[in-house]
């Protein structure tokens, strides 16, 4: 059962782990590991474009060092986290965290130097693994054109993954797609519900991992049996609001403008006149900004901040016990659509979705989207249990509207509370998989059995084509 098989691992259990995984992925001819057990090294060269992929990255780092029994050497390109791990990056990432379509434009010539400079140092290191984590755009051009050098010079080439399944049921014509990434992806890690069904029936090997963002899930619950339908992170509520010695009666707001310098640059500004037009509307209101781990975004944010309406506190990324404690003092959330609308979820936080991009960009998404939806919760229940403030529509006053009206509709609130459960439940690794676990492995149970222990297990246990 779910629960069974995430209690806390027997200190022994990373043999058997592996040994699961050997019979649970297809293997025939020469596995990686032979090939790194000759050369006396795992050499993996991974790619991350952007902070969610960096947090990524970094927890497969872990988790590859952890269950190798190899010693592990990275090479690549990723951000803070990922150097936590032992990698030095080729370059900033955020050389290559560019979003959208007009946005695009003006990084053409500097992304194909980085890509060609990727590629360079991708044959010097000479991977027997190559991970490429979201940012399709690079990504895919990256793992295709190694592919072609690799079969010019004549060479075996490294087995390619990739983290983060493109979202190919997003777009009109999307599956079809699908087919061709099979040239040049040997495995894609699916973080959603169906996709990998989807993917095997075009062609391409995946495996349904669950969401990254249940790594927070058991980091911050450690110790504790957790049922997918009951998974939430409870912060401090009292000793944040101590902390930051936050009056009794002061109303809290959590913004969260994004990841990527050009998408807070955009949206900040916005949730800067929002909260100018809202203020009036308690006694006193305070803001939490929160920060993603990116230099330049917080550099741009705590400059900002010096003209902002009402008092603001600042939490900096890389803190998800600080950043889950103003969740539970926070009344309300406004976000950018991404990633952290799953983290309210979790934390059981109401909030709005809002995003703006440049207007070809939205014309782009409007004319081949073929979902009415933006936010991941929206998306898996088919329904607008999020309140969602696109393109022209987002704006201050409609912000105000939506703000306002969820903070006073208690059944809007327990909507979305309710909706949470089955949303994260829907995150959870596979049953199948994790049934595995608990039913091959003797005597053994796993609270470990995460996202980046699952596609850790697949990359060191896939064959070398």
């Amino acid at each position: 059962m779910l629960p069974r098989a995430l209690r806390i691992v027997n200190s022994g259990a990373n043999i058997g782990f592996l040994r699961l995984f050997t019979r649970y992925v297809s293997v025939s001819s020469r596995a990686v590991m032979d090939i790194a057990g000759k050369d006396g090294e795992l050499r993996v060269f991974i790619v991350a474009g952007e902070v969610s992929g960096d947090t990524i990255g970094s927890r497969l780092m872990a988790s590859l060092k952890k269950l190798s029994p190899t010693p592990v050497r990275f090479s690549g390109v990723g951000g803070s986290m990922m150097s936590k791990e032992g990698m030095e990056s080729l370059f900033p990432m955020e050389d290559i965290a560019v979003m959208g379509i007009w946005e695009l434009l003006p990084h053409l010539n500097k992304i194909r130097a980085k890509l060609k400079e990727t590629i360079e140092a991708a044959l010097l290191f000479q991977p027997h693994v190559v991970v490429t984590v979201d940012s399709k755009g690079f990504s895919f051009r990256l793992l295709k054109q190694l592919r072609a050098r690799y079969s010019w010079q004549r060479l075996d080439s490294p087995v390619h993954f990739h983290y983060v399944a493109p979202s190919f049921w997003a777009w009109k014509g999307g599956e079809a797609r699908l087919q061709g990434l099979a040239n040049f992806v040997d495995h894609v890690f699916c973080i959603f519900p169906n996709e990998e069904t989807v993917c095997k029936s075009n062609g391409l090997a995946a495996t349904f991992v669950g969401h990254p963002i249940l790594e927070d899930v058991l980091a911050l619950n450690l110790g504790k049996q957790i049922s997918p339908f009951e998974c939430k992170i409870e912060g401090k509520n009292e000793d944040f609001r101590s902390k930051f010695a936050i009056p009794p009666g002061a109303t809290v707001i959590s913004l969260l403008p994004g990841s990527r310098l050009q998408e807070v640059s955009r949206m900040l500004s916005i949730f800067a006149n929002t909260m100018e037009q809202l203020k009036d509307s308690f006694l006193e209101l305070i803001n939490v900004i929160h920060i993603a781990p990116n230099q330049d975004v917080e550099n741009y944010i705590r400059s900002f901040v010096n003209k902002w309406p009402v008092p603001v506190i600042l939490i900096p990324g890389g803190q998800p016990h600080t950043k889950y404690d103003a969740f539970s003092a926070s009344s309300v959330a406004l976000c950018t659509s991404g990633t952290v609308a799953v983290e309210l979820q979790l934390a059981r936080l109401p909030c709005v979705v809002a995003y703006r991009a440049h207007i070809l960009t939205e014309w782009f998404i409007w004319y081949k989207a073929k979902i009415q939806y933006i936010s991941l919760p929206n998306i898996l229940m088919d329904s607008a249990i999020i309140p969602e403030a696109l393109f022209q529509a987002c704006t201050p006053t409609n912000l105000v509207s939506l703000l306002m009206e969820l903070m006073h509709n208690k059944e809007l609130q327990e909507k979305q509370r309710v909706a949470a459960e089955k949303v994260i439940s829907l995150l959870f690794p596979s049953e199948r998989i994790l049934n595995n676990l608990a039913a091959h492995v003797s005597g053994t149970s796993f609270s470990n059995t995460t996202p980046s222990m699952i596609a850790a297990s697949t990359i060191l246990c896939h064959v070398k084509s």
